[in-house]
């Protein structure tokens, strides 16, 4: 069985990655893989997006690579074009080395090459508040920049709803949280109940 992890910018998904593993799954981190990808095909980024991405030591500026794609489709699908077909062959690669249930944790799970392959979804979604409030202490952006980044996620849900997997939501209040409100563990044990599964 595979299993799809995914959630909107700063919705906390990383940390369900983590009690996922506590549970007996091992999960893939595709966003981390993807910078094995840009690694592996920088010598292509820098002819296609300039040399000055290139620091000192020989390796790549990723944040002043995003700067330059972020909320460019053009630039964006660029970008994709160069590092997508390497971050699918090792994603491939990792699920056949599992031989077993596995968990695919992905920003952009829905334009990975094995979306429709995976039956259970796990869609973080946290308040706009608790977003905000982590982008900014975690990637100590400018108010503006997070903003835009919410704004270009605005139909990020949506996505998700027309396809065949199931599709189960986990409410991450974070700071938000009070004692009223699902204890995380509890709500992902109830979901690995409905879709029967059981550590190995």
């Amino acid at each position: 069985m595979l299993i799809g992890l995914t959630g909107a910018y700063s919705a906390g998904k990383n940390h369900i990655a983590s009690i996922l593993e506590k549970k007996g799954l091992p999960v893939l981190d595709v966003d981390k893989l993807g910078y094995q990808a840009l690694e592996l095909e920088k010598e292509a980024v820098f002819t296609q997006f300039g040399e000055d991405l290139r620091k000192s030591d020989g390796s790549l500026d990723r944040r002043l690579l995003g700067q330059r794609v972020f909320g460019k489709p053009e630039k964006l699908n660029s970008l994709e074009s160069i590092i997508h077909p390497v971050a699918d062959r090792l994603v491939n690669e990792w699920i056949t080395s599992q031989n077993r249930d596995c968990v695919i944790n992905a920003a952009l799970l829905h334009k990975s090459s094995i979306f429709n392959q995976i039956e259970h979804i796990f869609l973080v979604t946290a308040p706009f508040l608790t977003r905000f409030i982590r982008a900014k202490r975690r990637d100590k952006l400018p108010f503006k920049e997070i903003y835009r980044r919410f704004l270009s996620q605005k139909d990020f849900n949506a996505q998700y709803l027309s396809i065949n997997a199931e599709i189960h939501r986990v409410e991450n209040f974070g700071l938000l949280r009070s004692p009223g409100f699902m204890n995380l563990e509890r709500r992902i044990d109830e979901i690995l109940e409905v879709i029967k599964w059981k550590e190995k």
